[in-house]
């Protein structure tokens, strides 16, 4: 039994879940997602607009594996939807800083160069600082890629810290060269 696939989805009041065939539509006030779900293995009730809750057909190795995957993607289109996902960076080192320039987010890393990302649809950049970056979205994998995407230009380095990273993130710091 899957100990995350067995508890209920609540439905906050803003929120719209509606079933049409094997697609799980989700309506909100940050916007809409939409879904697959596999109605061959799984029962899906939606309780008066409140609450939902997934069943598996048959318990096998499978339905196993997909039952608590399956709640928490429901789970996470509803807060996406509703509340939204929202990550923080950091920039770290001399020098480091991000600007925003229409759609792109410039960042000067001590390169070169300029690197100018392109802003994806649906997430939204926030620079507060100079150091610091706001990323928000409603679909929890799109703000975790740009997070991911946005680190990989200059990930933060074991010895003196510089790089970027996420609001919070430990970085193991090594020792440098002895005498």
């Amino acid at each position: 039994m899957s100990k995350i696939g067995k508890i209920s989805i609540s439905i906050p009041e803003k929120v719209k879940v509606a079933l049409t065939g094997d697609i799980i539509n989700v309506e909100g006030p940050l916007g809409k997602k939409s879904m697959n779900i596999d109605l061959d293995i799984f029962d899906l009730n939606i309780n008066e607009g409140k609450d939902i809750t997934i069943k598996p057909k048959k318990i096998n190795k499978d339905s196993k594996r997909l039952w608590g995957m399956n709640r928490s993607l429901i789970n996470n289109a509803i807060i996406g939807t509703s509340k939204g996902y929202e990550k923080t960076l950091e920039l770290v080192g001399v020098g480091y800083r991000a600007s925003l320039k229409g759609k792109q987010l410039n960042l000067q890393l001590g390169f070169s160069h300029d690197i100018n990302f392109e802003i994806p649809e649906g997430i939204k950049i926030l620079v507060e600082k100079q150091t610091v970056i706001k990323i928000n979205g409603a679909d929890k994998q799109k703000v975790g890629m740009v997070v991911s995407q946005i680190k990989s230009y200059r990930p933060p380095e074991p010895y003196k810290g510089k790089g970027i990273k996420e609001a919070g993130q430990y970085i193991l710091r090594k020792e440098g060269k002895k005498k």
